[in-house]
């Protein structure tokens, strides 16, 4: 049974995520999806085919851990990424999905590589667990595929053995980043952005 009263709290809380982050200009046009927990067994998704920057709490479908909608509507051609996150890590309490244009040109950038690797940035610090800038992270980069349960499979596989990973990119298309809470979420999608920022810079530098 849907608590509809925290659905609601929670798609308003989403919508408000996804007009802040429309105008970083991150989630263009109807590009981009978000989700939040709603329970151990469900999530509240976006739906289909909405615009992110004006969202409203009738643009959200509850769902089950397997991408399946137990509201009414249409959820995001993706839930199943975030569904098989929020199966995998009970601690993952919401999820944000971007096209940022760093993100993007980035993952494109490195037409070979499965990781970027992060290493002895101070903004490191914004992830959970990590308290020095003396460390280093790797983002893995997913090939990009319109089947979905497939790519879902590989970042399951790869999140298993590298628990502590905040995100992935999927090349040419944008970034995945996950939190305990949406402020956390948000908090480590803004750093990550930043240092993949960094990591184009350093790039164009190097030429």
């Amino acid at each position: 049974m849907i608590d509809s009263k925290y659905f609601y709290q929670q798609a308003i809380a989403l919508a408000a995520a996804g007009e802040d982050l429309y105008q970083r200009g991150w989630v263009p046009a109807t590009s981009g999806n978000f989700s939040a927990r709603l329970d151990a067994a469900s999530a509240i998704v976006t739906a289909s085919g909405k615009h992110k920057g004006r969202l409203s709490p009738t643009d959200f479908i509850a769902v089950d851990l397997h991408a399946n909608p137990i509201s009414d509507g249409k959820p995001s051609a993706e839930t199943e990424l975030h569904t098989r996150l929020y199966a995998q890590f009970p601690t993952i309490g919401a999820v944000l999905h971007c096209h940022s244009p760093k993100v993007t040109v980035i993952s494109k950038a490195l037409p070979n590589a499965q990781v970027i690797t992060l290493a002895d940035y101070e903004l490191l610090k914004a992830f959970d667990g990590v308290d020095t800038h003396a460390t280093s992270i790797d983002i893995p980069i997913f090939d990009n595929t319109q089947d979905i349960s497939v790519l879902a499979k590989e970042a399951e596989n790869y999140l298993a053995a590298q628990p502590n990973c905040p995100g992935y990119l999927i090349r040419g298309h944008g970034v995945y980043c996950w939190g305990k809470d949406l402020d956390s979420c948000m908090r480590n999608l803004e750093a990550l952005d930043f240092l993949l920022h960094c990591e184009l810079e350093l790039m164009r530098l190097a030429r």
